[in-house]
């Protein structure tokens, strides 16, 4: 029996508006509706939990609006790149929405980056801004790039000029999101204004979010994971969102949901476990909470179990990447189904290709398959930026290949079966196994490297990498570490260094990457 595709039409969000901007879309409404409604608060002192920061609605428009001013009267020219290095504050996402208000593209990046893959971002994407804090700023920057710091980002926020929202187009380019791929060097993903108004699919797909929801989000704003569950879609709803920025201790989260009342609460499933293991009162903390959400890696049963002991509240998964944000998920409205993610959410098709190569046959049903999206997802990137091999790489026709492998049931369930390449995972980011390996090759006590996820727990996975010795050389763990630390950003580290006579080759020398987690485990038996 062949499974063609997962289509859901009825209740599927109308098409995007023609003229439409991103910014506008998810500010102005609310802004209009509820102008003194609390739409951010960021918090930062872990023992008072008291706002550092708190924004309305009214607020945040003027606020884009003004910094969009600011950025056009420095010069910045429709779609010209902003970039953003910046931490968790209201900055970011002014920042970020301003730059798209103006008709420039704004490009988010991590703060935990290395300036060596700051470097290579700023240079990929031709930024004509790069908004940063003194303690991360960059040198020798190519000479069309001008670098605002804390001082220069405090002026252009305050501009007594404000900026009406520019004519977009839906298809218009909006943003960049860098993300691992094939290569060692991280790819740009360019999302359309569109991808903003495609994320309607989620909010009965996966949060089941209402107006007068509270979402407390655990994540970076320059992850795609929190800029959208955490503002743009709770904002579009007119719903607020807490967001934190002081020391990560597990115990932090459910004190937060109590003091701000959260009803919704976002992060990865690593973060569930550890508060589960870690944390104290958390059915007390987490009280007001309707549900729990999680995404960016597989979540172990177990996890889901032991939350729902422990806080009686329901915890829903959704399966996505950065090129299409999620498209697969439970919530409140589609039954949790033991070893499945979800349902692909409605208005969303989905395809189990078989994998031959050129071929957009479907596999049966319950039978594994390449898991790809449809070329006309209003969520789908645009393309890859500067990548047009790469980009084409991605299709098979009508059919863009997300990577993962995984499988349809019956009922139309998904089972995430994991990563038809290499692509590692840490936290949710995805990442490269040849982006650590070369960082790691230029260590002078290395001989040959090679780097996969492993799994060292029944519920923990970690990247390690393997490494043959250079001679009689005898590097430590800590050097190793200390030497990826100066080009990688802190979650790209290997967390196991195993050291090996020997790495698994094909017969043309490549290194067979699938084969180290069995080594891993054969080691480890001894």
């Amino acid at each position: 029996m062949k499974l063609t595709t997962s289509l859901f039409d009825e209740g599927m969000p109308p098409p995007c508006p023609h003229d439409f901007n991103a910014a506008r879309y998810c500010v102005a409404a609310s802004a209009a509706a509820h102008p003194n409604k609390i739409a951010l608060i960021v918090v930062s002192d872990p023992h008072s939990l008291e706002p550092a920061e708190r924004w309305t609605f009214a607020q945040l428009d003027d606020g884009i609006r003004r910094t969009a001013a600011g950025l056009v009267h420095m010069g910045l020219k429709p779609g010209e790149r902003v970039m953003l290095r910046l931490g968790n504050y209201s900055s970011f996402p002014l920042i970020f929405f301003a730059t798209i208000a103006a008709g420039g593209i704004a490009v988010p990046s991590s703060s935990q980056l290395s300036d060596r893959e700051a470097h290579y971002i700023a240079q990929d994407c031709g930024a004509r801004f790069l908004c940063t804090s003194r303690d991360l700023m960059l040198n020798d920057l190519a000479d069309g790039c001008t670098q605002l710091l804390d001082d220069d980002i405090r002026d252009l926020m305050a501009c007594e000029d404000s900026l009406d929202y520019a004519p977009s187009h839906g298809d218009d380019p909006a943003y960049i999101v860098y993300t691992s791929g094939a290569t060692s060097q991280p790819k740009g993903v360019l999302h359309a204004h569109r991808a903003v108004w495609a994320r309607q699919m989620m909010f009965d797909g996966w949060y089941g979010l209402r107006q007068d929801d509270r979402m407390l989000h655990a994540g970076a704003f320059n992850w795609t994971y929190t800029l959208g569950a955490g503002l743009m879609d709770p904002w579009t709803k007119g719903a607020g969102t807490v967001i934190y920025n002081g020391p990560k201790d597990p115990g932090v989260w459910p004190r937060l949901a109590k003091k701000h009342n959260a009803t919704l609460f976002a992060a990865v499933p690593s973060l569930y476990r550890q508060m589960l293991k870690y944390a104290d009162h958390i059915a007390e903390g987490f009280a007001t909470l309707r549900h729990g959400l999680t995404a960016g890696e597989k979540l172990p049963e177990t996890v889901r179990d032991n939350w729902i002991k422990a806080t009686g509240k329901p915890l829903y998964e959704a399966l996505g990447m950065s090129e299409c944000s999620t498209y697969a998920s439970s919530s409140p409205t589609v039954a949790v189904k033991p070893g499945f993610t979800g349902r692909p959410q409605i208005g969303r098709r989905v395809a189990i290709l078989v994998n031959d190569e050129g071929s957009t046959d479907t596999v049966a049903i319950g039978e594994p398959g390449l898991l790809a999206l449809h070329k006309d997802d209003p969520g789908l990137m645009l393309r890859y930026w500067n990548k047009d091999a790469q980009t084409t790489a991605a299709f098979r026709k009508d059919w863009f290949l997300t990577g993962d492998t995984a499988a349809l049931d019956e009922d139309g369930y998904l089972e995430y079966l994991g990563r038809a390449d290499d692509l590692m995972n840490a936290l949710g980011y995805r990442v490269s196994p040849q982006e650590v390996e070369e960082a790691l090759s230029h260590h002078p006590d290395i001989q040959e490297c090679a780097c996969a996820e492993i799994q060292v727990r029944e519920d923990i996975r970690v990247i390690a990498a393997f490494i043959i010795p250079q001679g009689d050389a005898k590097p430590t763990a800590k050097s190793l570490s200390d030497h990826a630390s100066a080009r990688l950003a802190v979650y790209k580290i290997p967390k196991e260094f195993v050291f090996v006579k020997a790495l698994p080759h094909t017969v043309t020398g490549k290194v067979q990457r699938a084969k180290l987690a069995a080594l891993y485990q054969d080691l480890k038996r001894g």
